[in-house]
């Protein structure tokens, strides 16, 4: 398995040194927002990162901090308003990548059960949506965020 912590993953996606399905979303200060950088078994999943390197929400500096909250409040309307998703979760694990980041997982109508919540994760490679889908998602999310 990929170390993506050494180097930093957040890092380089948030300098655009790596580009994740989705490529760079839209900024805030301090923060970028990302596609995920792996597969998605739902369109519209996308990571808030801080642009410097930090373990956690705790460790950011206060702007950066205050910043976040309403930065993912306006990302998740959007990905309501725009994409159609009935609900948005967040989730900060932070177990696997150790770089401040955010998860916003939209989740949809037609999205089975056995996808709600945290269980979005484990979602098998069957479930897994091209690329493409996820592209058209984060132009549009792009699009109602610059506005």
């Amino acid at each position: 398995m990929m170390d993506v912590n050494e180097p930093c993953l957040g890092c380089a996606i948030a300098r655009g040194e790596h580009r994740p399905v989705g490529g760079i979303i839209a900024r805030a200060p301090g923060l970028v927002l990302h596609g995920i950088a792996g597969p998605s078994p739902v369109p519209g999943w996308v990571v808030i990162s801080s642009e410097q390197h930090a373990r956690a929400w705790y460790d950011l500096d206060e702007a950066t901090a205050r910043e976040l909250g309403g930065f993912a409040a306006r990302v998740m309307r959007a990905q309501r308003e725009v994409l159609g998703a009935e609900h948005a979760y967040a989730f900060a694990i932070g177990d696997v990548l150790r770089h401040c980041h955010l998860h916003l997982v939209p989740r949809y109508r037609e999205t089975p059960q056995r996808l709600w919540g945290r269980a979005v994760f484990d979602a098998p490679a069957a479930d897994h949506l091209p690329a493409e889908a996820l592209e058209a998602a984060a132009r549009k999310l792009a699009a109602a965020l610059t506005d």
